[in-house]
């Protein structure tokens, strides 16, 4: 037994630049999972070796408050700037985890990665909605290389589980968190299965990556969103077909129960909060980035 299937997705296309983006959630299943309120998929992108090197302005600057972020680079280098003075470059395999806070300006851009050599960029971004206190708070920024998220080695040589939020089998992924969730991405080996543990009342969400899977004995191909029945406790099982291996990002936790009102970059709890979330942004509260900083490389 398997736990129930409530729909798939694809999203819809929301380009930026020469990234092709998927955005999947909010879906028309859901407007979140969990404390996860957004998610856009860059799918992978061949860049022509005659592309410019790392830009000095990635997406542009712009504000958020209210939410953390996180970048997750299956490939490629992620350039963060912000306007606590944060400059930071991460290649493949790390995150950028950032709580806006109570209001910052950053820019992100995403590159091929120069220690690897590989043309290809391909990543997810999630926005995580903090809790009224966190949403009062001052900003956070966290660069996590790959070797930061434990990566958990299967019974049976059966694939590896990476930690990105939360924790699994005891060990713990250094990204801050307010209420019970978890970010995993899960290799499977060809012809291999995991079945993960639920808990019944959190919320689910899988992923399909690279190659087609199998999830609860039914066939997905990669870039499908799964949403999961959240009422029982029955596992969540990823299966990789018999001739190729398969990848997986499974992600969710207990529902937020706060009241949620978003506009554009802001995710609050009343409308009066985004109303000033506005005002802080134009009176220039939340700063300025300085594209001067040379970036840190961790």
């Amino acid at each position: 037994m398997s736990k129930r299937l409530i729909g798939t997705t694809r999203g819809q296309r929301a380009d930026i630049g020469p990234f092709n983006i998927q955005r999947l959630l909010a879906n028309e299943h859901a407007a979140a999972v969990g404390p996860f309120v957004f998610l856009d998929y860059a799918l992978p992108v061949e860049h022509a070796p005659t592309a410019s090197p790392q830009q000095a302005q990635g997406t542009g600057a712009h504000p958020h408050r209210g939410i953390a972020t996180l970048t997750y680079l299956l490939s490629g280098e992620g350039l963060h700037r912000d306007s606590r003075g944060n400059t930071t470059l991460v290649r493949s395999g790390g995150a950028q985890w950032m709580s806006a806070g109570n209001g910052i300006l950053y820019d992100e851009s995403i590159n091929p990665d120069a220690a690897t050599r590989s043309p290809v960029t391909h990543g997810l971004q999630f926005w995580i909605n903090l809790p009224a206190q966190q949403k009062a708070q001052l900003p956070e920024y966290r660069s996590l290389p790959a070797s930061a998220l434990p990566t958990v080695a299967l019974p049976h040589s059966a694939g590896w589980l990476k930690v990105i939020v939360g924790e699994w089998d005891g060990h713990a992924s250094p990204v801050p968190t307010y209420s019970p969730q978890f970010l995993y991405h899960v290799q499977l080996a060809a012809g291999q299965q995991l079945a993960l543990p639920t808990t019944a009342g959190y919320e689910y969400a899988a992923f399909v990556l690279h190659q087609s899977a199998m999830i609860g004995g039914i066939r997905y191909e990669p870039g499908e969103l799964l949403l999961l029945d959240p009422t029982s406790d029955a596992p969540l099982v990823l299966s990789a077909a018999p001739g190729s291996a398969a990848d997986f990002i499974v992600f969710g936790g207990a529902p937020y129960t706060e009241p949620i009102v978003a506009q554009g970059p802001f995710v609050m709890n009343t409308r009066q909060e985004i109303i000033q979330a506005y005002h802080d942004f134009y009176q220039g509260l939340y700063g300025t980035i300085d594209y001067s900083q040379v970036p840190a490389l961790d």
